[in-house]
C-alpha cells in the first residue's frame, strides 16, 4: 500500500489487481476509483487492462496508477508485457521505464 496524494494504491497479488483509491476526508469513505489487472508470470508481468471509472475520469489517476504499478515491478526485477493500450502509451511517454518493457506478442 502507498500513498500518492490523496490516491491510495492497494496491491492484491491473489487478484492480481492493483486498486486506485480516493482517500476520503474523516467523513466520508474512501472509494475505488480504478484499477489495472495484470497476470503474472515467472520473468515477467502482462500489464492486461487499466479501468478507472467515468466521474474520476481526467484527474491524472490512470497516470498515478501506472506510475505507481511500473516502480512496484521495476523493484521485483520483472519486465512488463504492455497489453494494455494505455500502458503503452505511458511507457512511450515516459521513456524512463521503457527498459522494462517487452514487445507485445502479435
Amino acid at each position: 500500500m502507498a500513498d500518492v496524494g490523496t490516491l491510495r494504491i492497494d496491491h492484491s497479488p491473489a487478484q492480481e489487481r492493483y486498486e486506485a483509491i480516493l482517500v476520503s476526508d474523516s467523513f466520508g469513505e474512501d472509494e475505488v476509483v480504478g484499477y489495472l489487472d495484470y497476470v503474472s508470470e515467472p520473468y515477467q508481468v502482462v500489464l492486461t487492462h487499466t479501468v478507472v471509472r467515468e466521474q474520476y475520469s481526467g484527474h491524472g489517476y490512470a497516470g498515478q496508477l501506472v506510475r505507481f504499478v511500473l516502480e512496484d515491478i521495476r523493484t521485483s526485477g520483472k519486465q512488463v508485457v504492455p497489453v494494455c493500450s494505455y500502458v503503452q502509451r505511458f511507457i512511450e511517454r515516459h521513456p524512463e521505464f521503457a527498459d522494462m518493457a517487452v514487445p507485445v506478442p502479435q
